[in-house]
């Protein structure tokens, strides 16, 4: 589960650093009938701030009204939404670095003394993660102990434990 907003890689323009933090406050802009907002970061190097489009000359009526609210309000629900929105990823060219901004959540470890456990994994927020660190940190092993019960065959999945995955998934790790 998130623990809290991801940073942002992007050139910061002042200083040349390239990790800004997503503070969740949001600027609103109306100009007649047309609105932009902006989600505003902070660059972590010198502290200059950074404006993630949001809404662009778009028509006020056009823009549902508990968004407009959210907006206002400075709902930090929203900046997480919309950080992890492709569309606004891909207008701003930004990308997220999840690294220290989720915790692992195993419900107690009573689980790890047994031959055989099944595991559920249901992610709380998109967080793009390495299975195999994940279920390093969950079962209380190393990595590289990890990535050894699957090469054995004792750890297996449906879905590929190697790279990055941020949807649920189930394994079996049989000691």
């Amino acid at each position: 589960m998130p623990t809290c907003l991801p940073s942002v890689l992007r050139r910061c323009h002042t200083c040349a650093s390239e990790r800004f933090r997503p503070n969740g406050k949001f600027r609103v802009n109306a100009n007649h009938k047309l609105i932009d907002a902006w989600l505003l970061a902070l660059c972590t190097a010198c502290g200059e701030t950074t404006k993630l489009t949001v809404l662009e000359r778009t028509h006020v009526r056009s823009v549902r009204p508990e968004l407009l609210d959210r907006l206002h309000a400075n709902d930090p629900g929203l900046a997480a939404e919309l950080l992890q929105d492709p569309v606004v990823q891909r207008r701003n060219r930004i990308a997220l670095d999840w690294d220290n901004a989720w915790r692992l959540d195993t419900g107690g470890s009573d689980h790890l003394d047994r031959e055989v456990i099944d595991i559920s994994v249901r992610f709380a927020a998109r967080i793009p993660v390495r299975p195999v660190r994940l279920i390093a940190e969950g079962c209380g092993l190393s990595r590289t102990e990890a990535e050894r019960l699957i090469m054995e065959g004792k750890l297996v999945s449906a879905v590929r434990l190697t790279g990055k995955l941020s949807g649920d998934f189930t394994f079996t790790l049989k000691r």
